[in-house]
């Protein structure tokens, strides 16, 4: 459980952030919570949760975040990268600056909060964790959901969540990711439920909370680094 421990989210103003910051307050973790207007949600700070503004794509916002997470609470313990930007079109229809949106909030955003927390965690020298959310579809896309530009970026943070993993091993700091299929967030709030449903062998859509769950699982999982926790109705699994 985590008491004294901190948590920083991004992404952290609705759907599957807000889900991940309340289950982390559940649990008494110190949190700090940023989205471009998280203070403006309906997340209200209290002793244990700090809110801050920001782009998580720009540098100063992870140098604020960080030091919010010092200053307030002491410590960086663990990271959920869960800020990042989604469409779906043919490949032809998206635009280099779709790209460079993408790769602002979905690649920046992680290497700056996860460079700037990760410095932190090597000065405690008490180890650590950095959880980000990637995509079912990076490994298996569905026919009908064209988001290859999309995955690019989710599929770099994969790649990366591996090669961090083995480069801090000896620190204690473990990095992992969960990649959801279809959850009902504001992000899908104009897509077609039975749409939605046939997109898992199971189904069934994800609630934020089938997320929040397993981000807390990989932060408290003290054997578990490397790992790609799939939690998406068994899409991962193949033709359905």
């Amino acid at each position: 459980m985590g008491k004294n421990k901190t948590v920083i989210v991004t992404g952290a103003s609705q759907g599957i952030g807000a889900a991940v910051v309340q289950a982390f307050l559940d649990r008494d973790y110190n949190v700090v919570a940023t989205s471009r207007s998280v203070s403006k949600g309906s997340t209200k700070p209290s002793p244990n949760l700090a809110l801050v503004d920001g782009d998580v794509g720009q540098g100063a916002t992870a140098e604020n975040v960080a030091k919010t997470a010092i200053d307030k609470f002491g410590s960086i313990d663990h990271v959920v990268n869960n800020a990042g930007i989604f469409s779906a079109k043919p490949f032809t229809d998206f635009t280099i600056e779709d790209f460079r949106g993408l790769v602002s909030t979905n690649l920046e955003g992680f290497i700056f909060i996860t460079q700037a927390a990760v410095r932190q965690m090597l000065s405690q020298g008490t180890g650590g964790s950095v959880t980000s959310i990637t995509s079912s579809l990076v490994k298996n896309p569905i026919s009908g959901v064209s988001a290859s530009i999309p995955m690019i970026t989710k599929g770099g943070l994969e790649a990366i969540t591996l090669s961090l993993a083995s480069e801090y091993a000896k620190n204690n700091i473990r990095f992992n990711a969960v990649a959801p299929g279809v959850v009902d967030t504001p992000l899908h709030n104009k897509s077609p439920k039975d749409f939605m449903k046939s997109l898992s062998p199971m189904g069934t859509v994800s609630d934020s909370r089938d997320i929040a769950e397993a981000v807390v699982y990989l932060a408290e999982a003290r054997h578990v680094t490397g790992e790609v926790l799939h939690v998406d109705g068994g899409a991962h699994a193949g033709k359905w």
